[in-house]
């Protein structure tokens, strides 16, 4: 195929995926790789919107189980999912691709501030649009930011790239060579069976505004392109299987 099967798309990725195999930190050599990779996908005309984590700098959750407050420690995420979209802003400047971050937390010296609109014209311009900061607040996931902004902008799907794994099994591959990998799932599959796909306020917001997630590997090159041009790549969730 060489016909892009989706206009515009939300494009997930980990905190981690940023890190590479270290887990921590940033890797310029993989933010390039994966803004080459996003490169591809806008010279195909798809508008492009990002949502990146902040789990190689730092983890809300983490810091609660050490005894922080959870708002304040899930604040700290927030900012440092602003770090990483500086930095992937930075790596696609650098190969002539135009990009706007937008945060949920104002920070005007750094980011626009998020306005669903101006994201909209953004992208209709062709700009690949980073939403930074979450949703802006405590206890949400940056899985439910993907799934609110893609429902927000009227993406047609949503892109999760993982760094360590090639699609949803049934089980860790990695621990039990038995675990299964689906090709289709259903959201509601997704959570009654528990799968570590996205948390269940993300996957109920996909489900109820049918938003398709695609689950996939970034690690190898070209493959955010496979997916928009409709190669049976990874895992797909929808509404119904």
């Amino acid at each position: 195929m060489s016909t892009p099967q989706y206009n515009r798309v939300v494009l997930k990725l980990s905190g981690e995926a940023l890190a590479g195999e270290p887990g921590f930190g940033l890797v310029p050599d993989i933010i390039k790789s994966i803004a080459e990779q996003v490169k591809e996908v806008v010279e195909l005309g798809v508008e492009v919107a990002v949502v990146v984590g902040g789990g190689n700098i730092w983890r809300g959750k983490v810091g609660s189980e050490m005894g922080m407050d959870r708002a304040t420690a899930d604040y700290m995420g927030m900012l440092a999912t602003v770090m990483n979209s500086l930095a992937l802003q930075d790596a696609l400047d650098k190969i002539g691709i135009e990009t706007r971050v937008q945060s949920s937390i104002e920070m005007r010296q750094v980011a626009e501030p998020y306005i669903r609109r101006k994201a909209i014209r953004h992208l209709e311009k062709k700009r690949v649009v980073i939403f930074a900061a979450g949703t802006g607040n405590p206890y949400f996931s940056t899985d439910t930011t993907a799934a609110l902004r893609a429902a927000e902008i009227e993406a047609d799907v949503i892109l999760m790239g993982k760094n360590n794994v090639d699609g949803v099994y049934s089980d860790d591959p990695k621990t039990n060579s038995n675990a299964v990998k689906y090709d289709t799932l259903s959201f509601l599959e997704v959570i009654q069976q528990g799968l570590q796909v996205m948390d269940s306020t993300a996957s109920t917001l996909c489900m109820d505004n049918d938003i398709p997630l695609i689950v996939f590997s970034i690690m190898e090159s070209g493959n955010i392109k496979r997916v928009v041009l409709g190669e049976k790549i990874g895992t797909i969730v929808r509404r119904n299987t």
